[in-house]
């Protein structure tokens, strides 16, 4: 490793570890939130191996400009994701200088992971913690009523059978949101990552951890109306946060291997020529094949 090398990951950790310290509001949930450092281990493995250039590394000015002016943009306006932004663009124009460019299109799908090692869910997503909320009540009273309860709602608190719930910060899943696209976007990489559909379902992962917790605030409330509320509070309360990142995993999974086995049974596309127009042909193996 090159002497600019050492000095340029030198320089990424002091800003990792900058960005991690600056704001330690996240210290209350850090059983939560302390799993996100998973994600760079997670990239590296997923990179590799990993095969650089040999000759005199050529930076992007503009890449790391734009980092610069990303991380004095989060400092200045106290958010975290773009510090987390800016970190990752920074940690791009390193590897885009020298990684070898046939590696570089993989790599760039990888960057997901390096922008969620830093807890800016947390600190900067509340808007997304209580739409998860208020959504999750709506949904636990609809399938409540249905179900036979009498469910009313006034905002994130509920009344099951004339017991009341209320659906608290810690039930927006937003501390462990980030856990669970940390697992998807990977599970998502292992899966279609030689695909063009992969950054298609990016997005796709924040409502299957929607599903996720409001399955989780679902099972709660029914634990505490059908059994009691000391167990719906107490373990089952501790455990299903462990549950979510498992169902999270477990639909991620079925979402991402269908896609998946759906590539592999296409048939190949022959393209050829027929009276001067382009023609494409699916050619299927023949039967007993």
């Amino acid at each position: 490793m090159k002497r600019c090398d050492r000095a340029f990951i030198a320089v990424l950790a002091l800003l990792a570890v900058f960005i991690w310290v600056r704001n330690s509001s996240w210290a209350s949930t850090a059983a939560d939130v302390l799993p996100i450092l998973s994600a760079i281990p997670v990239f590296y493995w997923l990179g590799a191996p990993w095969s650089f250039r040999r000759d005199p590394p050529q930076f992007s000015k503009r890449l790391i400009g734009a980092a610069i002016a990303l991380l004095v943009l989060g400092v200045v306006s106290d958010l975290t994701w773009l510090l987390a932004l800016g970190w990752t663009m920074l940690l791009w124009a390193w590897l885009s200088a020298r990684v070898v460019p046939a590696h570089l299109p993989q790599t760039k799908k990888l960057l997901v992971l390096p922008c969620l090692a830093f807890p800016w869910v947390t600190l900067d997503a509340q808007p997304i913690g209580w739409a998860f909320r208020l959504s999750g009540a709506w949904v636990t009273q609809q399938i409540s009523a249905w179900c036979g309860y009498d469910a009313v709602r006034h905002g994130t608190q509920l009344w099951l059978n004339g017991y009341p719930i209320s659906v608290e910060a810690a039930c927006s899943g937003l501390n462990t949101l980030q856990s669970m696209l940390i697992a998807g976007s990977a599970l998502a990489f292992a899966l279609l990552g030689h695909r063009a559909r992969y950054w298609w379902n990016l997005p796709f992962l924040v409502a299957l951890a929607w599903v996720a917790n409001t399955t989780r605030i679902l099972a709660l409330s029914w634990a505490a109306v059908s059994i009691s509320p000391d167990f719906a509070h107490g373990q089952l309360h501790q455990w299903s946060g462990w549950a979510v990142l498992f169902l999270m995993f477990c639909l991620c999974w079925i979402v991402f291997a269908l896609q998946s086995n759906d590539e592999r049974s296409a048939p190949p596309r022959v393209e050829c020529e027929a009276y001067g127009r382009k023609q494409t042909l699916l050619t299927r193996p023949p039967s007993g094949a």
